[in-house]
């Protein structure tokens, strides 16, 4: 089962998180507590997620949600490029990238409503692949330069995903250039209190609207019910919570808003893919690991910031 790869191990203070990877060797499953880009290349290779295991194409773009968890098996000269994003930035700093509609569904929408436990796979072309793996180099380089340039590497994080965004399918960027307000005040207020005991009735009260209306609306600007983002937000909460502290699997649960110790479970597993405890003990068993990958042309190994790779 999976390990998993946690930010303050890795991030180093930074809010994102670039490497580009040229892999000839297996990856073995992981989760993250962070959210993950990973853009293919050439080569080849096999994803593998809770849904099995299926061939990468180049061009590929693949989004995990934090908790989520995938590894890569078969690689012959496959290049990766990742790019990380902070969790705890992605509620602070980065919280402006939810108000683009592209981005938003790019990080958002997408792997929460794919039904495929937080993992999104989806295709940009070949060009818009290259560019985004030489982006990501070059945001690599930044974060590891001597003197810190932190707009910098937030104008090359935004031009990674602008490359990204534009080099998708534009089918599936028909999507209203704002969100409804009343969806975004839902949306802000389950991230504020994602524990509160929610009924649809309550929230669509407090946007004056009707419940049903609400639902719809929330469908068609978000791509799941309200309560079904709101299962996934307090699933990534959760397996925060898991990583990060010692509280009991049972009060965990408690605290993002599932008393009863069962139902959290169940939801956990069918949200995450992993059983509380079982996150909880790869995310231990992983938190001082470090993965490698070969370098592109020696063969030999090179430390890596994430096996996002």
């Amino acid at each position: 089962m999976p390990a998993t790869l946690h930010e303050h191990a890795l991030f180093a203070g930074d809010p994102v998180l670039a490497g580009v990877h040229h892999l000839d060797l297996d990856i073995e499953p992981h989760a993250h507590d962070f959210l993950e880009i990973a853009v293919i290349g050439t080569g080849h290779g096999r994803h593998v997620t809770s849904r099995g295991e299926h061939p990468l194409r180049r061009g590929q773009v693949i989004v995990l949600r934090p908790g989520a968890w995938h590894g890569f098996r078969d690689c012959t000269d496959l290049t990766v490029a990742n790019c990380c994003l902070s969790a705890q930035a992605l509620r602070a700093e980065l919280a402006a990238l939810y108000d683009i509609p592209m981005l938003r569904r790019m990080l958002w929408t997408d792997p929460v409503a794919s039904g495929t436990h937080g993992v999104a796979v989806t295709a940009v072309d070949p060009a818009a692949a290259e560019e985004a793996i030489a982006e990501i180099g070059l945001l690599e380089r930044d974060l590891g330069a001597d003197q810190r340039r932190p707009g910098r590497v937030l104008g090359r994080l935004i031009t990674v995903l602008g490359v990204l965004a534009d080099g998708r399918d534009p089918e599936r960027q028909t999507i209203e250039s704002t969100i409804h307000p009343a969806v975004a005040a839902t949306v802000a207020r389950l991230e504020a209190t994602p524990a509160h005991p929610w009924r649809l009735d309550d929230l669509a009260r407090a946007v004056n609207l009707d419940p049903a209306y609400l639902g719809r609306l929330f469908r068609r600007y978000v791509g799941l019910t309200p309560l079904g983002f709101l299962a996934r937000l307090r699933a990534e909460r959760a397996a925060t919570l898991l990583a990060h502290s010692a509280l009991p699997a049972a009060r965990v649960g408690a605290a993002v808003g599932w008393d009863d110790p069962t139902y959290f479970a169940r939801r956990f597993r069918t949200l995450v893919g992993l059983t509380p405890t079982e996150y909880r003990r790869r995310s231990r068993s992983a938190a001082h690991t470090q993965f490698s990958a070969p370098a592109e042309s020696t063969g030999e190994q090179k430390s890596t910031v994430a096996v996002s790779k």
